[in-house]
């Protein structure tokens, strides 16, 4: 039977996201990928139990993570069943619905019809009453946006949602969403952007500073841009890395001779700090507090640990972020 650490509280930080009372740790456990049937069970659980006891109290889920679609939720009730029944009001729970999940015209986007559906699906995947945050995963160019948050205002009323977001909405949508939000009396909680040191474009199309202005929360995925900023590619594509499989979130052709340069010069700044270039990664995401949290993956406990690890150093001279500005952007 497991047992958490006694001190799982003591080095993870904890961030008020937006104007809720929710916080959030500074790194969160992704389960995008690396928990599906092709991975054994009890790394799974091996993962989700180290996470815990280093203060990663916030798991996030979609629908349709895997592969097959519906499997991460799966494997995370059982985890949830196995090893976590007595700790579910010290977790977050996430999932959300908008892409592909299942055929025909109500299985993915936005419409009332297809999210209640799914969050309901999800639900009983994972073996839980509620979800802690419930996002719209991606805008639907054609459902109304009233529609849209009028279904996420409706999982909070039925009690199967305790907050909502949304995922991959421009500045603009954002806005409309958190207005119409607001006028169902549900607040947007959350946001949840692509965001790393390769991909600016939170920063640059404004949203970060139309999140600031909402006082609305914000978790980044693909912090390490898909493993980019891991260190794994500081000498080109190892065989065994996503780039070098059929991966759709990574071609090998991006993997330039001029990114790799980047790359290695991004590390020896990281190494500058004391940190490994994923750590600084994670850290530049989470620096000056404009994101609550920074979502991680992990295929392993370790990887996990060396993660969670950016959190002893979150600060940043002025001279380092100019010098990763003048890498990256040159």
């Amino acid at each position: 039977m497991y047992t958490a650490h006694p001190d799982r509280y003591a080095d993870m930080p904890y961030r008020r996201t937006g104007r809720s009372g929710l916080k959030l740790p500074a790194l969160s456990l992704g389960l995008w990928h690396n928990f599906g049937p092709d991975r054994p069970v009890e790394t799974q659980r091996a993962i989700l139990r180290r996470a815990f006891d280093l203060g990663v109290t916030h798991f996030d889920l979609a629908n349709n993570y895997g592969p097959p679609p519906g499997s991460a939720e799966s494997a995370l009730g059982a985890a949830l069943k196995a090893d976590f029944a007595p700790y579910r009001d010290e977790l977050v729970v996430s999932t959300k619905a908008g892409y592909l999940m299942w055929p025909g015209p109500y299985g993915e986007w936005g419409s009332r019809k297809y999210l209640l559906s799914s969050l309901d699906q999800s639900l009983s995947r994972m073996g839980l009453e509620y979800v802690d945050i419930f996002y719209s995963h991606r805008p639907d160019p054609d459902t109304p946006l009233e529609e849209t948050m009028g279904a996420l205002h409706t999982a909070v009323q039925q009690g199967k949602a305790l907050y909502v977001g949304v995922s991959n909405y421009s500045p603009e949508q954002t806005r409309e969403a958190a207005r119409i939000l607001a006028g169902l009396g549900t607040p947007l909680l959350i946001h949840q952007p692509r965001y790393s040191m390769l991909d600016r474009r939170p920063e640059t199309s404004g949203l970060l500073d139309a999140l600031d202005e909402l006082e609305t929360g914000s978790i980044a995925y693909s912090p390490l841009e898909q493993g980019l900023l891991t260190g794994r590619y500081l000498d080109g594509i190892p065989e065994d890395s996503r780039a070098a499989s059929d991966s759709p979130f990574l071609d090998s052709d991006a993997v330039t001779g001029e990114l790799v340069g980047k790359l290695r010069a991004l590390n020896d700044i990281a190494g500058s700090r004391g940190q490994s270039l994923a750590q600084m990664a994670l850290a530049w995401v989470l620096r000056e507090g404009r994101v609550t949290s920074a979502l991680v993956g992990a295929s392993s406990p370790q990887q996990l640990e060396d993660s969670v690890a950016a959190v002893r150093n979150l600060d940043f001279g002025a001279d380092e972020l100019a010098r990763i500005d003048d890498i990256v952007t040159k």
